[in-house]
């Protein structure tokens, strides 16, 4: 029984360790010789940090981006920390394109020899806006690239695994306010909330024919691809300004540190690998318990559009 009257302990929170350094592998290496892997949205960012994984331990690797400037730089890293040689592809895709989709599939195919044998939905669009401003182009555009974008993906993978009769491992990268709800994103937590249960629903659907289909979500990574707004908000209710390493975002986090985007990697090549096979339908959150955090008394509420910096709604063009 500790006695509360006694001698206090200095206890100095320090939060979770710093991972190992990039380069590091925590599967064997050589787990994905021979197999392919398409990474949507590759050319930057988390997907290209999720591919720079999968290529580490041998895989081929296929990126796929909206934007052809983001595939040569990033073909070309992929090149550099592939361990075993694999073949790095690249293709321009948007995936809400189902006739462009097939045609990428029927590319990968042609010139690694093989349908791919991981998928990984990383492609979404998002950016922070109140719900009362937000236009029907913006809602359709987010909800068509992230839920019907990843369908599409999704559909064209599982289709050609089943005809073949061949196991297959897709991961979906949503968001945690798929669960709670993201205020000043109605948009993108509609369509993560859409993306967790098609994760939840295929994963029964194709379990019988040797498909595991997982979710994975990030949590605070900073890495080139954010979007100015959204960078722009994280400074703006940051009194230190700044991301990566800013003691002010890490004191904000269960783990007193942000994320490294190579964290994600290892947790996506974990779930697609052999060690994972009896784990499919899952939802993996890699954040540091971050959005689980309570506190004892809630906050002072301060609006979306407060936040954001707009004044008051005013209805007009």
């Amino acid at each position: 029984m500790t006695d509360s009257t006694g001698p206090a302990r200095a206890t100095t929170p320090r939060g979770l360790p710093a991972p190992p350094p990039a380069g590091a592998t925590a599967l064997p290496p050589g787990t994905y010789r021979g197999s392919l892997v398409l990474v949507t949205g590759g050319g930057t960012g988390l997907g290209k940090a999720v591919a720079a994984e999968f290529a580490r331990l041998g895989a081929d690797v296929m990126i796929v981006s909206r934007r052809a400037a983001h595939l040569e730089p990033a073909l070309e890293e992929l090149a550099r920390v592939s361990r075993d040689g694999g073949a790095m592809t690249a293709a321009v895709c948007d995936i809400r394109d189902p006739d462009r989709i097939a045609e990428v599939f029927d590319a990968a195919e042609a010139a690694h020899g093989r349908a791919p044998d991981v998928l990984v939905n990383n492609a979404a669009a998002n950016f922070p806006v109140p719900a009362e401003d937000m236009s029907p182009n913006a809602w359709r555009t987010v909800v068509d690239i992230t839920l019907n974008g990843t369908f599409y993906m999704t559909r064209e993978f599982g289709r050609r695994h089943l005809a073949a009769g061949t196991p297959g491992s897709v991961i979906a990268v949503g968001a945690s306010y798929a669960w709670t709800g993201g205020p000043g994103f109605a948009h993108s937590a509609a369509a993560k909330a859409g993306v967790k249960n098609l994760v939840e629903t295929l994963a029964v659907e194709w379990g019988p024919y040797g498909i595991q289909v997982n979710g994975l979500v990030p949590g605070l990574m900073p890495h080139e691809d954010m979007t100015g707004d959204i960078r722009a908000n994280l400074e703006r209710n940051s009194p230190g300004g700044g991301l990566g390493g800013d003691p002010d975002h890490d004191v904000r986090q269960p783990a007193l540190r942000v994320g490294a985007p190579r964290e994600l990697g290892w947790a996506a090549t974990f779930l697609a690998s052999p060690y994972a096979r009896f784990i499919s339908g899952h939802t993996l959150v890699v954040d540091g318990a971050n959005w689980q955090r309570r506190g004892l008394v809630s906050p002072p509420v301060v609006t979306v559009r407060e936040q954001m910096g707009r004044g008051p709604f005013r209805e007009g063009p």
